[in-house]
């Protein structure tokens, strides 16, 4: 009909054939080995400054045969920035043996310009403690995981985080900079537990999500230091409105005990944790936070989120304190590039800052 004709021809258009030669087409083409999608577009951000990012998103499917399992997913993102930042990560999901198997590898490599406040939201909140200095790290975390019930999973991996702060500046900040000045390798074996009902691991339409990841962290493994880490996560997503609109909410926590080096405290802020916070600013021994989002589908692979959000950072847990809640608020753009994989640009505002975040996948 005459509405099918029209939407023929927009998808002719010049911005469609362009999609269309990045693989950015909305769907995915199982005779390829990895169907690839690559994607320019700029932020800013506090932490970066203004620059450009390149996504490049393969989804593919180790057994053909195999109909039960999700479709795998590598995400590769690169960036750089005018004010001297760059760096790559990246993100594997891997689902087979009719997912009775998840292997799940995580890594980064950058060189950045960083921002320190001291530790605790005594030092983090006051604007004249900042120390600027120049952050170069390297992090690999793989977790194969196995199914022991129905939606149950329980794996194992381990934790490598090398950083070196170098060029620091105190500036006139009165914080004591000098746990900065050494390298720090931290070096930890992970175990993670969860629960997990989403329809989609990277873009949940339905379901939930209860995991508990525990890391130990010693020298004799070759870790500089040594100290324990437990994490907690509880998602939740539900249909709500037209299309696949999704209401979708969050509680995270992270808990840190022994000697953990600046660069393992636990943090809010950046693309997904209360994000217009800059990453890093906010860190102590222990975090809670919680985000409630809205996502709103549109016709023709676009559509909106909106969210609130909330976090605290403190030495112990007694010592969380509610006239230090950071609070968090913003709006987003969402295209979706491959099957169920959204192309993410987010404008977050916080408590006296705010960020332009370019990425792939949700938040959460």
């Amino acid at each position: 009909d005459v509405a099918e004709q029209q939407e023929s021809q927009g998808d002719g258009s010049f911005i469609d054939n362009i999609r269309e030669k990045l693989g950015a087409d909305g769907g995915y083409d199982s005779s390829k080995a990895i169907d690839f999608s690559v994607l320019p577009g700029p932020f800013y951000n506090p932490e970066l400054s203004l620059g450009v990012g390149i996504s490049a998103i393969g989804l593919y499917q180790i057994d053909e045969s195999d109909q039960v399992s999700q479709t795998s997913s590598l995400v590769i993102n690169g960036f750089a920035s005018i004010n001297g930042s760059i760096g790559m990560t990246i993100d594997n999901r891997s689902f087979f043996k009719e997912d009775q198997w998840r292997l799940y590898i995580d890594a980064d490599i950058a060189d950045a310009p960083d921002v320190f406040y001291g530790v605790g939201y005594q030092q983090n909140h006051q604007d004249n403690n900042r120390v600027d200095f120049n952050h170069r790290q390297l992090s690999l975390r793989p977790m194969l995981l196995g199914r022991v019930a129905d939606s149950a999973f329980i794996g194992a991996g381990f934790d490598f985080s090398y950083a070196k702060a170098s060029e620091i500046d105190p500036s006139q900040s009165e914080v004591d900079s000098s746990i900065l000045e050494s390298s720090s390798s931290a070096v930890g074996l992970t175990l993670q537990a969860n629960y997990d009902t989403r329809d989609v691991v990277r873009n949940p339409y339905e379901g939930r999500l209860l995991q508990l990841d525990a890391g130990w962290y010693h020298p004799h493994i070759g870790s500089n230091d040594s100290f324990q880490t437990l994490s907690f996560n509880y998602s939740e997503y539900y249909r709500l409105g037209p299309r696949d609109s999704v209401l979708a909410w969050q509680y995270k926590s992270r808990f840190s005990y022994g000697d953990v080096p600046w660069h393992m405290l636990s943090t809010v802020g950046g693309g997904s944790a209360l994000r217009g916070y800059t990453t890093g600013r906010y860190r102590d021994k222990q975090m809670m936070m919680s985000q409630i989002e809205y996502r709103w589908d549109l016709p023709r692979r676009h559509g909106l989120v909106f969210w609130l959000g909330a976090g605290a950072v403190a030495p112990t847990l007694d010592e969380f304190s509610s006239q230090e809640i950071l609070p968090n608020a913003g709006f987003g753009y969402r295209f979706e590039v491959k099957s169920r994989v959204n192309l993410r640009l987010d404008m977050g505002f916080s408590d006296g800052e705010s960020g332009f975040y370019f990425n792939v996948d949700e938040a959460f």
